[in-house]
């Protein structure tokens, strides 16, 4: 086709007319995504906006090539040099305006666009991730479904006829550039199919598809935004021959291929066709399967789409088989499992949420025999030393409160008791179960909220029947007990999940394995408090066998043995009674004697003290008894000879009295007797070296 200013003119209505149509398909997508909250529709709706730039860049590049042409009948008409009739020429700038705008756009304007389309891309899908990614956890809810659907077909057919016939405009080289519109008509009208299928797969079956696009859509448009300044690199560098109009680097191949897929297939042939050497696609056998291509591909469909009647139930899973969302087979077993193809008939196992020590979610897995594992109140200990009170346990701590220590079984009679008489202690319960139904399992509730379900209903019930026990009750024997408690009170709470028509719970499908306190402690703060009434209670008892080992010393010290203290120590309890009682002489003597008899067989200080009394007995009575004789004696004496029995006595104490007196023995013929005597100290003086005496001090 000839390159006159009515084909440029065409082409800009033809543009203008593109950019009308995708307004009015994105203000559609963009009104009903804001109304509804459908993140996925918004993001189709910001992509259909960004195509309005390149239909308005395309239409204004068109009309300035349209006042170009213009521009060059008017000079061949004038009679200017045929030569300068060619855009790209050098010649007759100074007379060419028009060419001369239409070569800076070219040079300027498309680039420009380009990086403001593909930056533009990058950021909305960016910012679409983002929250899209938040969005992937919680059941997808459709809000305007009957809108949704109306809204995306409706875009979808508007924009894939508009990719069509600006695609077939295309094959014109005048209109090429009109492919980079179509480009992005038909990537607004695939994304609108795509959210088309993912909302009637959400009617009928798994909310999957229509939840996992909320990322998937902004990440096409992060490729797309790459794609965009790929080409605008390449087109730097891309050679040229004179009269080669220019590509738009926003024109996307990847999109291309939908708008106009015959012009990317004439595309591969030739580069085939190139670094072979040769007509390849000339060729029998490349023509053959030229035209059994779509059959070939449509086989392929049905070939993969039968493939889906066919499910392998691995021997680690339980499966549940749902026919148009209803459960026709509730427990399939391990093995090859024959059923409609989908979405008629669909294979649901039970996703189990994994999670590290911590735990934080880490991945998912389908399995169902297999055990679980679920937390009930604080985590078990992740530190690999001795697991002590004063340690750091976890890294979230759920304290209980419990009765104290003493306070007995039962709840408090007022609300004021209750604040006043509660302990607090950290539990680690463990509930481990497996599936029994997996039916009601999966009425349970999504795999991110089912655990989360059954630990709160279990939670419950541990409060409510923690708030009945003691501290003594926990930590001491009757645990076992507590754990029979407390897993009897859960499996009630259970039962009255996923009610029935009538009312009545059914269970959630699960059987219980293990429950029950596997650790206990009390705040890391306050655990110093608790072992000092152990202490205390340790001293104390200590300090009893102290006395105790000290009670068996004395009296096996005092009698010689602990069973005849005993003995004794009763005796004279009941001597002690019998006195008290005014009893007879008789009776207390014999009780007397009896004691007497104990002692004489006791050992020890005690059998000492009265052997030594007996014999300080005997030699008193032995002594006095010698007095007695030699008195007797004495006066025998005496009524023989009582003058010289005076004598005697008379010089016994003489000789007593002189004992340690000086004696001077004189004559009595002495008429004048005078003795001189010299009374002066012997030692004047004192040694002060020497040692003093304490008798040797004057008084």
């Amino acid at each position: 086709m000839r390159a006159d200013y009515l084909s440029y003119q065409r082409a800009t209505g033809v543009s203008f007319l593109g950019m009308a149509i995708q307004s009015v398909v994105a203000a559609a997508l963009v009104i009903y995504a804001a109304l509804a909250e459908d993140h996925s529709a918004m993001t189709v709706g910001l992509f259909a906006s960004v195509g309005i730039v390149a239909w308005l860049a395309l239409g204004i590049v068109f009309d300035q090539a349209r006042r170009e042409r213009i521009e060059n009948i008017e000079a061949e008409t004038l009679g200017a040099d045929a030569a300068t009739a060619s855009v790209f020429e050098a010649s007759g700038d100074e007379f060419r305006v028009a060419a001369r705008r239409l070569r800076a756009m070219y040079r300027v304007f498309f680039p420009i666009v380009s990086v403001l389309i593909g930056g533009g891309l990058i950021a909305i899908g960016w910012f679409r991730y983002t929250g899209g990614s938040l969005r992937l956890e919680p059941p997808f809810v459709a809000t305007m479904r009957g809108w949704a659907i109306g809204v995306e077909v409706g875009a979808a057919v508007a924009m894939f006829l508009l990719a069509r016939f600006s695609g077939g405009m295309a094959r014109q080289p005048v209109w090429a550039n009109l492919r980079a519109g179509g480009a992005m008509a038909a990537g607004v009208s695939l994304m609108c199919i795509v959210l088309v299928a993912a909302q009637i797969t959400d009617l009928v079956g798994p909310d999957g598809p229509i939840r996992y696009l909320q990322v998937i859509l902004p990440i096409v448009l992060i490729v797309l935004g790459v794609e965009t300044f790929l080409n605008f690199l390449l087109e730097i560098y891309r050679p040229r021959k004179a009269g080669d109009i220019p590509n738009p680097a926003f024109n996307s191949r990847l999109l291309g291929f939908f708008a106009a897929p015959e012009a990317v297939a004439k595309s591969i042939n030739e580069a085939i066709n190139y670094q072979l050497g040769y007509d390849v696609s000339s060729t029998w056998l490349y023509r053959l399967l030229s035209r059994a291509v779509l059959p070939l591909v449509l086989g392929g469909a049905l070939v993969m789409w039968g493939l889906s009647a066919f499910t392998v139930i691995l021997p680690y899973q339980r499966a549940m088989v749902l026919r148009f969302g209803k459960p026709v087979m509730n427990d399939v077993g391990p093995g090859l499992l024959v059923k409609w193809p989908w979405p008629i008939d669909q294979v649901v196992i039970p996703t189990e949420i994994l999670r590290n020590e911590k735990g934080e979610k880490i991945g998912t897995a389908e399995t169902t025999t297999g055990l679980r594992e679920l937390s009930l109140a604080t985590q078990a200990p992740t530190n690999k030393g001795a697991i002590l009170w004063t340690n750091d346990h976890a890294s979230e701590e759920f304290y209980q409160l419990v009765r104290p220590s003493g306070a007995g079984t039962g709840l408090p009679q007022t609300l004021n008791a209750a604040a006043q008489d509660f302990s607090v202690l950290s539990l680690e319960i463990p509930l481990v179960y497996s599936i029994s139904n997996v039916e009601l399992f999966e009425q349970l509730g999504t795999p991110a909220v089912r655990d989360d379900l059954l630990r709160a209903t279990a939670q419950r019930e541990i409060m409510r029947y923690m708030a009945t026990l003691s501290v003594d009750d926990i930590l001491g024997p009757g645990r076992n007990q507590v754990n029979l408690d407390l897993t009897e009170r859960i499996e009630a709470a259970f039962t009255k999940l996923n009610p029935g028509a009538d009312g009545k719970g059914r269970g959630p499908g699960i059987q219980i394995i293990r429950l029950g306190i596997a650790g206990v402690h009390p705040p890391k703060k306050v655990a110093s408090d608790f072992e000092a009434v152990v202490g205390a209670e340790q001293n104390r008892q200590a300090k009893i066998d102290r006395a105790r080992a000290d009670a068996i010393k004395i009296l096996t010290d005092v009698v010689g043995s602990v069973s005849l203290s005993d003995q004794i120590i009763t005796s004279f309890d009941a001597l002690d009674r019998l006195r008290t009682e005014n009893a007879t002489g008789k009776v207390i003597n014999e009780r007397e004697f009896e004691i007497q008899a104990l002692l004489d067989q006791a050992g020890g200080a005690a059998a000492g003290l009265i052997a030594q009394a007996k014999a300080d007995r005997w030699t008193r009575h032995m002594g006095e008894r010698a007095r007695s004789e030699r008195y007797a004696g004495q006066l025998a004496s005496f009524l023989a000879a009582p003058e010289i029995f005076k004598a005697s006595l008379y010089f016994d104490a003489l000789k007593v009295v002189m004992a340690d007196s000086r004696v001077y023995i004189t004559s009595d013929t002495i008429p004048d007797l005078r003795v001189t005597t010299q009374l002066f100290d012997r030692q004047s003086g004192m040694n002060v070296f020497s040692e003093v005496k304490q008798e040797d001090v004057p008084n």
